[in-house]
């Protein structure tokens, strides 16, 4: 009992039945004052009220969650920008990081750098103290000589990333099935040779559409690919999988601060990238199967996606309308799709091939 932290106490009343926790405190404050660990009373008392809210159901998630980092030695759930996953979904990696900072802030409250009774009456000062300190930990090597932010945060890119794969592979089958039940799609050759002839020209042009184009498909306007082909299906596979950043401004300004201060290229760029795996899956098959004349206009790609996923919600349909006019816009500058928002047979051949294009496995 005399080992026992604030932490542990609080961890142990939450693993159990809030009624029954209630219900112990009384002796269980006995038994640690006998052992010369009273904790104190700004703690019983802060134990008091978060038990008694999570028995009667007004308890928040935040509300807990700050009564544990109150303890002195509970971690943040936000560090900077790295979000600590649940316990029971914590990597071994993340886990023993977290570990590790419980006992750095252990350390801290032993040596009486951190105050848990300013943290449990919500003293600003403390709390962003008490914050600071973890971000200092985070950022600092450890005798092995790992960063733990850094640490944590490239097992999440990494874990991220082989989802991503994992999803593009299973949309790419799918993708695959589908065009494998249709007609050879013909490469128009004239078409393409216009429309690149077209393209070329605009991306040595500063602005709208070449910048945003270069930037999806990752290349610099000064060494472009010289196949036709190449070059199409290259820019055709960056709509869907944007490959570089958009170039700064020249005027040196600051950074954009909000929606509001976005150029429409960042919007476009946003807007593209937001577009999952299974938005462009409905569009695209749904496309191949109409042939040239099928509408595509962001609303019929949208509706696409509501057909292939019924439960999709009318405002979600709207959001996907909205991020598709950017991709519809980008696939009129290629010739994939008329004035009129109808499918070309450049765009039959060519969209299709750019999607499996962009999802095809990493080298």
């Amino acid at each position: 009992m005399q080992a026992l932290t604030r932490r542990d106490v609080a961890r142990a009343l939450l693993g159990t039945p809030a009624a029954d926790a209630l219900a112990s405190l009384p002796g269980l404050r006995r038994q640690l004052l006998a052992a010369g660990n009273p904790l104190s009373a700004a703690f019983w008392d802060g134990a008091a009220a978060t038990i008694q809210a999570v028995a009667d159901g007004s308890a928040t998630i935040g509300d807990v969650q700050n009564w544990l980092e109150a303890t002195g030695t509970e971690p943040s759930r936000m560090i900077g920008l790295h979000v600590w996953d649940d316990e029971d979904e914590r990597s071994p990696l993340q886990a023993d990081m977290h570990n590790l900072l419980v006992a750095h802030l252990e350390e801290l409250l032993a040596a009486g750098v951190t105050d848990p009774d300013r943290l449990a009456a919500g003293d600003a000062a403390a709390l962003q103290e008490y914050r600071r300190q973890q971000e200092e930990w985070m950022m600092s090597p450890l005798p092995d000589g790992r960063v733990p932010m850094w640490a944590v945060s490239d097992e999440m890119d990494d874990q991220f990333l082989a989802e991503w794969d994992a999803a593009e592979a299973e949309a790419l089958d799918e993708l695959q099935a589908a065009l494998g039940e249709l007609p050879d799609r013909p490469l128009p050759e004239t078409d393409l040779r216009e429309a690149c002839d077209r393209v070329r020209a605009a991306l040595k042009q500063p602005g709208w559409p070449g910048g945003l184009l270069a930037a999806c498909g990752g290349l610099d306007s000064r060494s472009l690919p010289r196949d036709d082909a190449d070059l199409w299906l290259t820019l055709a596979a960056g709509i869907v999988s944007p490959q570089d950043d958009l170039e700064d401004d020249d005027d040196g300004g600051d950074e954009p601060d909000g929606p509001d201060d976005l150029t429409e290229d960042d919007q476009a760029m946003l807007a593209l990238c937001a577009l999952d795996h299974n938005d462009w899956l409905a569009a695209v098959a749904a496309l191949a199967r109409g042939g040239p004349g099928t509408p595509a206009t962001e609303h019929d790609l949208a509706r696409h996606v509501s057909e292939y996923d019924p439960d999709d919600i009318d405002d979600q349909a709207d959001a996907a309308a909205a991020m598709f006019g950017h991709a519809v816009r980008l696939w009129q500058v290629l010739g994939a799709v008329d004035d009129a928002g109808r499918l070309t047979p450049l765009g039959w051949w060519g969209i299709p091939e750019a999607l499996q294009r962009a999802w095809a496995p990493r080298p």
